[in-house]
Parts: C-alpha cells; sequence; structure tokens
C-alpha cells in the first residue's frame, strides 16, 4: 500500500483554528492545554485530490478529574478552498487515563437481598429459569379436581421454573444454611425427612427438600434440606443421666452469726 501523502500547510497550520474550536466546546479557553501534534486520518479509499485531507489535532486536557485525556478536533480540507473546516471536537481517553468501570447490565450487577419494599424485579423473555406454561381455559377449567391437578403442575400460570432453574435453586439451598453439611445438621438428633414438623416440597423436589413448620427450631419458615437437622426435631428425646441430688441446706456458711426466723 503506497503510504499517504504528508498533509498540506493549511491542516497542520490550523491550530489557531483547531484550539479556538476546543476552547468553544469545553466553554473555558483555561482546561485547553498545550497542542500535541497533528494525525492526518484517512476520509476513505479515494485520493486526498478527491474527498480531500483530514487531520485532528490534539491538546492536552486540563479538566478536572480527566486526567490522561486529550481534545481531539478534526479538521477538513476541500480540495479548492483555501482554509480548514472544523468537522468534530470531543474529549478522548489516552493510553493512562482515568476509566470509569465497565458497564454491567443491570440483571448482572443485581444480587440477592438488593430487593427492597417497592422495588420491582421483571424476569426478561430470554430467563433460562423459566419456561412457558400451559392454561386451563378449557373444560377442565370449571371441574374441582381437574384445577387441583392444574395449581400441582403449575398450569394456569404463563411461565414456570425450568428444570435448570429448578436444578439451581436446589444447588443453593442445598449448599446453604439448612443444608446437609451444616454444622447444626451433624448435631442433629435426626434428619428432617423423619421429622414431624418437615413439610416437604411438591414436584420433583419432593425428595430433596422441604419447609420446616417448628416455631422453635432456627429453620422455622424456612427451605430445608431432607438432610437437615437441628436439636428441635420432632422425635429427639432427653438422655436419661443421673439422678440430680436435691439440696435442702443453705448454700452459705451460718458458723459464725445466727439465722433469724419468724
Amino acid at each position: 500500500m503506497t503510504p499517504d501523502p504528508a498533509p498540506s500547510d493549511v491542516l497542520t497550520g490550523a491550530v489557531d483554528l483547531a484550539r479556538a474550536a476546543a476552547e468553544e466546546t469545553a466553554g473555558d479557553p483555561a482546561v485547553v492545554g498545550e497542542h500535541l501534534g497533528a494525525t492526518p486520518e484517512r476520509p476513505g479509499d479515494a485520493p486526498a485530490a478527491v474527498l480531500g485531507e483530514v487531520v485532528t489535532h490534539s491538546f492536552a486536557s486540563r479538566l478536572p478529574g480527566y486526567v490522561g485525556w486529550h481534545w481531539a478536533v478534526t479538521l477538513a480540507h476541500v480540495p479548492g478552498d483555501d482554509g480548514a473546516t472544523v468537522d468534530e471536537v470531543v474529549l478522548l481517553p489516552g493510553d493512562a487515563a482515568l476509566l470509569a468501570p465497565a458497564w454491567v447490565p443491570w440483571h448482572e450487577r443485581l444480587r440477592p437481598g438488593d430487593l427492597s419494599v417497592g422495588d420491582v424485579l421483571p424476569a426478561t423473555e430470554d430467563d433460562p429459569r423459566l419456561v412457558p406454561s400451559y392454561t386451563t381455559e378449557d373444560d377442565a377449567a370449571a371441574d374441582p379436581e381437574a384445577q387441583a391437578l392444574a395449581g400441582e403442575l403449575g398450569l394456569g400460570r404463563e411461565r414456570v421454573m425450568s428444570r435448570e432453574g429448578r436444578s439451581a435453586a436446589a444447588a443453593r439451598w442445598l449448599a446453604g444454611d439448612f443444608g446437609p453439611r451444616a454444622p447444626m445438621a451433624r448435631q442433629a438428633p435426626g434428619p428432617c425427612g423423619t421429622c414431624g414438623f418437615f413439610l416437604p416440597l411438591a414436584g420433583s423436589l419432593r425428595n430433596l427438600l422441604g419447609a420446616c413448620g417448628n416455631e422453635y427450631a432456627p429453620a422455622d419458615g424456612r427451605v430445608v434440606a431432607v438432610d437437615y437437622g437441628c436439636g428441635a426435631h420432632s422425635q429427639a428425646t432427653l438422655a436419661a443421666g443421673e439422678p440430680a441430688e436435691v439440696v435442702t441446706s443453705a448454700r452459705y456458711d451460718t458458723a459464725e452469726f445466727d439465722v433469724l426466723t419468724d
């Protein structure tokens, strides 16, 4: 490829024009620093004699908070004209510029516990945790038994949890504070699966998880693993130990003084 010819003096010498444009855009001449140089641009594949010449002048930025940035003023020269025209003025970061962190979509920034009262968290159309369900707008909708079965299967809702969503939820709950590896479970007299307060979940998670219905248990109202357990197990019993001696004598020494009674 043949190297581009050097830009004409009309563009390289238009430093004052470029500075004036930068100062006008910045709104304050004090934030436009020294001239850093001029770089020729390629406006297209056609030769400069046809499309003209384009040069970008760079000026150091003195704008507070923009360390390492520079003002870039692009000038153009049309063949046959005596002067240059200003195409655009922008503030660009350099190699050592301070930049804001990369933008992350809100659904990737959100963390468990961020939702508060009044917040709305809409599910995306492509959420892998959800799949389309089926409606019950047919003859079975008037049948109470069919309605009960439809509710158990998730019919009547627009979307239900997918297999991926259920697997992710189960893995999260099993690895949490009420999973089988929790310290409480290791010291429990029995697993939740044998406890009378255990309420199994419906569907495919029935054999893995359920809810605790014991108000005295630390997991009351929480999803617990079948293999989790605590000291409030319905079958827990106190181990019979040595009978404690009942002490009826005074707990303090009365040898040095008299005890007055009514």
